[in-house]
């Protein structure tokens, strides 16, 4: 999701303000959003997430890959498997980046402008990505069940887990959970324009109405507020105002705060009290990996990563997206192939597995997502 130009709103009349926490220097001296800057470390950082979720659901849990593999992933992977049992969290780590990007790609951006790069971004290779694992649940039903017409229908719009119909895409409830926090930024900020005490504000009432709807546990807050997951999108646009302005006490108080609530929120959702055996999880490691997420982007945003500059990066940020679809499925269809049908060693099926879904990843975006990404956006701009 790499930031665009674009028309940076007017200036204000008054003269410009100091950046916060650095008297004497203004927000435009720090630039980082614009076209050049692109910050390549964040692309990396995707790619680690999307590898992290893709080796948990490929060798890291039990259920539908163990079918895929004959036998619990545990036993063909028992170090691996030890860590990869945390790989869920790049789904954390997903939202934490999400969060800064966002807040950089949308600053001086209309709110049509943001809408139409939203959809640009995410439609084209979410809808191959249906049709690919679609039409495998057909080839080898086995693995996944295919859905009725109008379930998969249903699954074109994005919508179907409001709607409580069958999902297509395993990991698609994540998209979900993106497409509201598009929403509510959108809204309540993008729509009067970006500046920083707007960011701030946002972050500050949207962290206090997560801890009240966590108490209140009712649907309709957990839907619109997403207790469990707004402290890391929080944590990533108070990063990213860190990395545009400069660190203060109230930004890193920010970061504190989303820190505490989302290793709290992780790790009562992923640690299970008394259970033994595999694919178990340490309730201090799934502290430390989350730690470690917000010190990765902690550190692009304080500038200690500006020596990762190779250009191949961005190329690896632009396949995280179509790779993160189709790899979840698709790569259990492949490893059932590979390792059941045709008796390929296991560390041999799992690396022809991740690699090949990373060369359709790069296929989706080089004949996809590059040619129809920006019709759509211009199409959509067309409409009066």
């Amino acid at each position: 999701m790499a930031p665009t130009s674009s028309t940076l709103a007017p200036a204000p009349t008054r003269p410009a303000p100091e950046t916060p926490g650095h008297p004497g220097r203004t927000p435009s001296s720090r630039a980082p959003g614009r076209r050049g800057s692109r910050l390549l470390a964040l692309d990396g950082m995707r790619l680690v997430a999307a590898l992290m979720v893709a080796l948990y659901h490929f060798t890291g849990r039990g259920g539908t890959i163990s079918a895929s593999w004959g036998v619990s992933p545990s036993r063909l992977f028992p170090g691996l498997s030890e860590l990869t049992v945390y790989g869920c969290l790049g789904v954390q780590f997903f939202f934490l980046i999400s969060g800064f990007v966002i807040c950089m790609s949308s600053w001086g951006r209309s709110l049509g402008d943001f809408f139409r790069s939203r959809v640009a971004r995410l439609y084209p290779a979410y809808w191959v990505a249906l049709v690919l694992v679609g039409a495998a649940t057909f080839v080898l039903p086995v693995v996944m069940h295919p859905l009725r017409l109008d379930e998969f229908l249903v699954n074109v719009t994005m919508f179907q887990m409001p709607m409580g119909t069958p999902r297509v895409l395993g990991v698609c409830w994540t998209l979900w959970v993106e497409v509201r926090f598009y929403a509510l930024f959108a809204l309540l900020v993008v729509a009067r324009g970006v500046t920083y005490r707007k960011v701030v504000l946002f972050c500050a009432v949207w962290t206090l109405l997560a801890v009240i709807c966590k108490g209140a546990k009712t649907e309709l807050t957990e839907q619109l507020v997403m207790p469990d997951y707004a402290p890391f999108f929080i944590g990533g646009l108070a990063l990213y105002l860190i990395h545009r302005h400069g660190g203060n006490l109230l930004l890193w108080g920010l970061v504190a705060v989303s820190w505490l609530l989302g290793q709290s929120s992780a790790t009562n959702g992923l640690w299970q009290p008394g259970t033994h055996g595999d694919f178990t999880r340490d309730p201090h490691m799934i502290v430390l990996v989350v730690t470690l997420c917000y010190a990765a982007v902690a550190a692009v945003a304080l500038g200690w990563l500006r020596w990762a500059s190779w250009p191949g990066l961005a190329l690896i940020g632009a396949l995280t997206y179509p790779f993160y679809l189709v790899h979840e499925h698709l790569g259990w269809f492949v490893i059932r192939v590979l390792h059941r049908g045709w008796g390929l060693p296991a560390w041999t099926t799992l690396t022809v597995t991740v690699s090949g879904m990373l060369v359709l990843a790069w296929l989706i975006h080089r004949y996809v997502e590059r040619p129809l990404g920006p019709r759509l956006k211009r199409g959509l701009k067309a409409v009066r």
